[in-house]
C-alpha cells in the first residue's frame, strides 16, 4: 500500500513480451510522478519516463524469481539539476 501512496499515478505499458515457460521476459515502459525518493533519486513529484526489464521464473502457478533492471540514468536525466 506504501508503494501505491508514493505513486499514485503509476502507470506502465509493455512494449515487448517474450514467454518461453517457465521464463517470461518483459521491457515495460513507465510515467509517474513519485512523491519524494525513488530508487534513491530525489524525485520529489516530477514526473518521470523510465523503461524497465523483467525477467520472471515460474515454479508451477507462482513467481519463482524475479530479475530486473531499471533504466535509472533516464531517471535521473529528467530531474532538475
Amino acid at each position: 500500500m506504501k508503494d501505491f501512496e508514493n505513486i499514485a499515478n503509476l502507470q506502465f505499458n509493455i512494449q515487448l513480451l517474450v514467454c518461453e515457460p517457465p521464463r517470461l521476459a518483459a521491457r515495460l515502459s513507465f510515467d509517474c510522478s513519485p512523491k519524494g525518493e525513488f530508487l534513491g533519486l530525489s524525485v520529489n513529484g516530477h514526473r518521470v519516463s523510465f523503461t524497465e526489464n523483467v525477467f520472471y521464473e515460474f515454479v508451477g502457478s507462482k513467481i519463482g524469481s524475479v530479475w530486473s533492471i531499471i533504466d535509472k540514468s533516464a531517471i535521473e536525466a529528467q530531474l532538475p539539476k
